[in-house]
């Protein structure tokens, strides 16, 4: 079964180079020499390599596919073989199979060893066949659908040794069966020639591979240090341009897959797919498409599709799409789009590196079309045989530069945007301090009407002690008037308690005044108990609402699970270290406040740490905003509704 491959654009730069060379010398002789017969070439150690061209060459289609060496050499099919009108034959049909014949004039005196190479290694199948006497022939079976190593000769390019000859002339026969275009041609060299000429051109593909594989592995060293996605785009991208090169030149199949051939077929197709496809992932995120011009991503999205719906139609339906690599125009034209919009409309600037770099793949890609339909056309001499391979060295120091100036301006707008982020820093700070040194001074100005109005209230005592003397000594002298007097003093000190006690629930009150209702921890204990238990008791386990007493002071047992909970339990002051008079003023403090009295302030009143007092206040501050979040009108429900937690 024969194995099909892609057509790659040329079949080797060196190689063409030599063939055009001898072109032109060719031509002048033909127009000059207008012989009928079949030209021989003459070996002569003075020359060391000679490409068969026009009538040097001769051919025969084979429509049946069934002609035998036999068959060819007979005196029948011999005056079949026409002439050769082009530089070099061709399999103008696929179906059918070629035979083409050389002459070779051997010389017995040469010193050198010859072979035979073809340049095409695209060639799926070809016999080529040399007489060993007057009937009988030896056959080499060469071709890119048989594994590599089956070569005598470990070539990228076909290579057949000549066993040398007498003094004549020797007619070769070759037979191509290939799919594809097959370019027949074929070169007499000199063995040591062809190591000379071999070594130079595995040094430049050397050279040439070498700088996809150092900046594929500089890229991906800085993904990994960096992790910016940019660079492992642009790995992806070099290693499928570096596969797809060698696949196309031969060299993926020696050094890659030397044993299956059949993947010569797909794998230029695949991974000039890859390549495509890894350059718009790579150009839409370099000019940050998705953000800054949804309407050319959605483009890059459809190209994409486009690209993956052609490979898998080449893949499933008809291989033969393989060969059209005009579809390549659709995703590099909307790259270039990309590019040229993104900097001349938008002004960015990295934009600019990838304007200049598909510039120059455009112009190889432009030079090897022009080379695949046969058109002449050196712009600069022979070196634009190899306009592809310099476009992808440009390609890649200037996708290298747009990478580095894509850092750059990313450094900019996040030095930028720190910059803004610490002025605006800086202005919160200034409004903090304004707003403190504001609440300093209120704080002062309370402070002192709570010290006048202490004041007052201290002369209203002391005037209140002297009468209750004279009350004292009027007593005993009018007893009824004294009964009286007294019932009244009582009711009078009842109400400077409850005077007091209300100076206790207002804002203005120190912390001396407030421990004054509660001098003593066991007075708060009773204090908390009364509050947490305002509304009745209920076993918070059975809901039993009968109890005894805790073993705590002022905690309560259920009389039927045994629950024991304490006064402190479920409240702001559960498993707390501070002194139960300063813990409930800094609740009364913190909500008096509506929560905006600082950690600094409390301890300053309390004389306890700030990290305590802005660990305790914090606590206490989530929970008077979780209650006012609940009820709007909660700061009318007095201070104490802050001590139950729930």
């Amino acid at each position: 079964m024969t194995v099909k491959r892609l057509p790659a654009f040329q079949p080797g730069w060196f190689d063409h180079a030599i063939r055009r060379m001898m072109h032109v010398g060719l031509l002048c002789l033909l127009f000059v020499s207008p012989v009928v017969a079949q030209q021989s070439v003459v070996i002569e150690d003075s020359i060391d390599q000679h490409i068969f061209s026009f009538q040097e060459i001769e051919y025969l289609e084979d429509a049946t596919r069934t002609l035998s060496i036999g068959e060819i050499t007979s005196p029948e099919y011999h005056s079949r073989f026409q002439q050769n009108t082009a530089f070099n034959p061709t399999n103008p049909n696929r179906e059918s199979a070629y035979w083409y014949r050389i002459k070779i004039k051997h010389d017995p005196r040469t010193k050198k060893d010859w072979v035979v190479e073809f340049f095409d290694q695209t060639i799926d199948h070809l016999e080529f066949y040399e007489p060993i006497d007057s009937i009988r022939y030896s056959r080499v079976l060469l071709g890119d659908e048989a594994v590599f190593d089956s070569r005598d000769t470990k070539h990228k390019n076909f290579i057949v040794n000549l066993t040398p000859q007498q003094d004549r002339e020797v007619v070769y026969y070759i037979r191509v069966l290939s799919s594809q275009k097959a370019d027949i041609l074929v070169v007499l060299r000199s063995r040591d020639w062809l190591f000379q000429y071999a070594l130079d051109e595995y040094f430049f593909f050397g050279i040439f591979y070498g700088m996809i594989l150092v900046f594929g592995f500089y890229n991906l060293l800085m993904f990994i240090a960096v992790r910016e996605s940019h660079y492992l785009y642009y790995f992806l991208y070099i290693l499928c341009v570096g596969l797809y090169e060698m696949s196309a030149d031969g060299i993926a199949f020696q050094y890659l897959w030397p044993g299956s051939p059949g993947l010569n077929y797909y794998a230029p197709g695949i991974f000039l797919y890859l390549a495509t496809t890894t350059a718009l992932v790579f150009s839409g995120s370099l000019l940050n498409l998705r953000r800054n011009d949804r309407k050319v991503y959605r483009l890059f999205v459809y190209a994409f599709a486009l690209r993956t719906v052609f490979l898998l139609m080449s893949l499933v339906i008809n291989p033969e799409l393989f060969r059209y690599r005009f579809i390549e125009i659709v995703p590099f034209a909307v790259i270039y789009y990309a590019s040229f919009r993104s900097y001349f409309a938008q002004r960015y600037s990295p934009a600019r590196f990838l304007v200049a770099a598909y510039t120059f793949v455009a112009l190889g890609i432009f030079y090897k079309v022009v080379q695949y339909f046969g058109i002449e056309w050196k712009p600069f001499g022979e070196l634009s045989h190899y306009t592809l391979g310099f476009s992808f060295v440009a390609e890649m120091l200037l996708l290298s530069f747009a990478i580095s100036d894509k850092i750059r301006v990313l450094s900019l707008e996040k030095t930028r945007a720190s910059e803004n982020m610490i002025e605006q820093l800086h202005e919160n700070q200034q409004l903090k301090d304004n707003l403190n040194k504001t609440l300093e001074e209120q704080v002062l100005i309370k402070t002192a009407e709570l010290i006048q109005k202490s004041a007052h209230i201290e002369e209203q005592n002391a005037q209140l002690e002297a009468a209750n003397k004279q009350l004292e000594t009027q007593a005993r002298e009018i007893a009824e008037i004294n009964i009286l007097l007294e019932r009244d003093n009582v009711k009078l000190q009842h109400d400077v308690a409850e005077v007091k006690e209300a100076r206790v629930l207002s804002k203005e009150v120190d912390y001396e005044e407030f421990s004054a209702t509660h001098p003593t921890e066991e007075s708060w204990m009773k204090f908390l108990a009364d509050v947490k238990w305002a509304d009745g008791y209920a076993c918070r386990k059975c809901r039993n609402e009968l109890y005894g007493a805790g073993r705590s002071l002022h905690s309560r047992r259920c009389t039927k699970c045994g629950y024991d909970e304490s006064v402190t339990a479920y409240t702001l002051l559960q498993n707390t270290r501070l002194p139960l008079g300063k813990a409930l003023y800094m609740i009364f403090l913190v909500y008096n406040s509506r929560g905006s009295i600082s950690s600094y302030k409390l301890s300053e009143i309390l004389s306890i740490r700030q990290s305590t007092c802005w660990h305790y206040s914090s606590r206490i501050k989530a929970l008077l905003n979780e209650k006012r979040r609940r009820n709007p009108n909660f700061f009318q429900t007095g201070w104490k509704s802050i001590i139950i937690e729930g």
